[in-house]
C-alpha cells in the first residue's frame, strides 16, 4: 500500500512539472533564420533626408554621367529620364534595385547601377571664414560647427539660425551657447547653419 501511495505522489509530481514547465520544441532552422533575417533588417541603414545619394552606371556603350544627389524634403531624388525616385527609408540595395528596374528595359538593354550614400555632410553659411559643406565626423554642436568653418567674420551676427533637413528653424545666440552647453543645439547631416551679417 505504500509503494503504492509513493508512486502515485511521484507521478504527480511528475505530472505538475509537466504542467508548469510547459512543453517546448526545439527551434527549427525556419526560425532561426527568420531571427537571423530580422537581426540582419535592423543592422542595415536606411536613407534620410538631407543624406547625399551617389548612383553610378555601367553596360552601355556610351558612359553616363554619375549622379549625386541630397534627398529632398519629399524623401525623393530625381534621375534623369525617369524622375522622381523615392529613396527616403530605402536601404542602397533597395534603391539600387529601383533605379535599374526603372531604366531596364525603357530606356537601356543592358545597365549595372550601382548606389552608395555619400558622405554624411551639414551646411555652415553666411557670415563665415569658410563657409562650405562641413564633413559630419560625429556629434557636433553649433558652436563646434561654426569653428570648423573658420570661425565669425568681423560682420557677423552671433545669432545664428539652425535649418534642420526637415525646414524646421531654431534661432540660437552663440554667445550663450558658449557659456551654456545647454543652449548649443546638436548637428545632424542635413542641416544648415546660417550666420547672418550684423545689423550696425
Amino acid at each position: 500500500m505504500k509503494l503504492f501511495v509513493r508512486g502515485l505522489i511521484a507521478s504527480g509530481l511528475l505530472l505538475a512539472g509537466l504542467v508548469f514547465t510547459g512543453c517546448s520544441s526545439p527551434p527549427t532552422l525556419d526560425s532561426i533564420s527568420d531571427g537571423k533575417k530580422q537581426a540582419n533588417n535592423s543592422e542595415v541603414a536606411h536613407f534620410h533626408v538631407g543624406e547625399t545619394v551617389n548612383v553610378t552606371f555601367s553596360g552601355p556603350p556610351d558612359p553616363i554621367d554619375p549622379h549625386e544627389e541630397l534627398i529632398k524634403e519629399d524623401g525623393n531624388i530625381t534621375m534623369p529620364l525617369i524622375g522622381s525616385v523615392k529613396a527616403l527609408g530605402r536601404t542602397a540595395g533597395e534603391l539600387q534595385n529601383e533605379i535599374h528596374d526603372l531604366y531596364v528595359p525603357k530606356y537601356y538593354v543592358r545597365l549595372n547601377v550601382v548606389v552608395k550614400p555619400g558622405d554624411l555632410v551639414y551646411y555652415v553659411r553666411g557670415e563665415v571664414k569658410s563657409p562650405n559643406r562641413q564633413i559630419y565626423v560625429g556629434e557636433t554642436t553649433v558652436t563646434k560647427a561654426i569653428t570648423s568653418a573658420q570661425d565669425f567674420t568681423d560682420f557677423a551676427s552671433h545669432k545664428v539660425w539652425l535649418i534642420r533637413a526637415n525646414g524646421q528653424r531654431v534661432k540660437v545666440d552663440v554667445d550663450k551657447a558658449l557659456e551654456d552647453p545647454a543652449l548649443d543645439p546638436q548637428v545632424y547631416p542635413g542641416d544648415q547653419i546660417v550666420v547672418p551679417r550684423r545689423i550696425f
